[in-house]
């Protein structure tokens, strides 16, 4: 067991000798757990982090972050030219969340309205994690890479035989690329459009096969295709 750290005893802290009290002082905290999702499909800027919390003050976000980098969940470091940026990713220790992140997505997800009418849409790296806590690898015996083009946003995403690969940014020769909303990938995640729909109705570009696409969301869908 490791040591106990003294940053904890404080007067926020729960002081109990228990594992389930010391995850909740570090992650406890409101927007914590939210940053932590925002960086499941890789390294993201301050303002990206911001497009994805929509409610959270500039503030707030530094203090949570500087919160998670003492702790060592996170990690900031600084792209190489040209880009220059700075950018927070998860570490080992941060991405050992993703498992019960996911289980937490799935309990929850039975409380979602059947509507997003008076909640925010978030932007499509912001729901990598949902991609991960559906996707049925009994299905994803193939290997295929789609690239996402949403809103401006990049999203690459690989089926390779059972296991689902997600980043930010650009792929490497994808088998199919497709531009499209962030409304209308909900719809398609949903099973409350079809592929075949969106493209007839102009909601959706798609370079490569169609049935690329059908494979996608039977294997990522929240609802699967029938």
């Amino acid at each position: 067991m490791k040591q106990i750290s003294s940053t904890f005893m404080n007067n926020r802290s729960y002081n109990q000798y228990c594992g389930l009290a010391y995850a909740l002082e570090l992650l406890g905290e409101r927007w914590t757990i939210l940053i932590i999702r925002e960086l499941v499909a890789g390294p993201r800027r301050f303002k990206d982090l911001l497009n994805g919390l929509p409610g959270i003050s500039t503030n707030l976000l530094t203090e949570r972050l500087k919160h998670l980098e003492q702790h060592g969940l996170i990690v900031r470091q600084v792209l190489a030219p040209p880009a220059g940026s700075t950018v927070y990713g998860l570490t080992d220790l941060g991405r050992g969340l993703e498992p019960t992140l996911i289980e937490w997505g799935k309990w929850g997800s039975q409380f979602v309205p059947a509507n997003s009418e008076h909640v925010h849409i978030l932007t499509i790296g912001s729901y990598a994690l949902t991609l991960k806590t559906f996707f049925r690898p009994e299905l994803a015996q193939f290997r295929e890479t789609y690239q996402w083009h949403v809103d401006g946003e990049l999203l690459s995403i690989t089926i390779d035989h059972g296991q689902l690969y997600i980043q930010q940014g650009l792929s490497q020769q994808p088998d199919t690329i497709i531009h499209t909303t962030i409304e209308v990938y909900l719809q398609l995640l949903q099973g409350a459009i079809s592929p075949q729909q969106a493209v007839d109705q102009g909601l959706l570009q798609i370079q490569g096969q169609l049935v690329a696409l059908e494979r996608f969301l039977a294997c990522c869908a929240i609802n699967a295709p029938a």
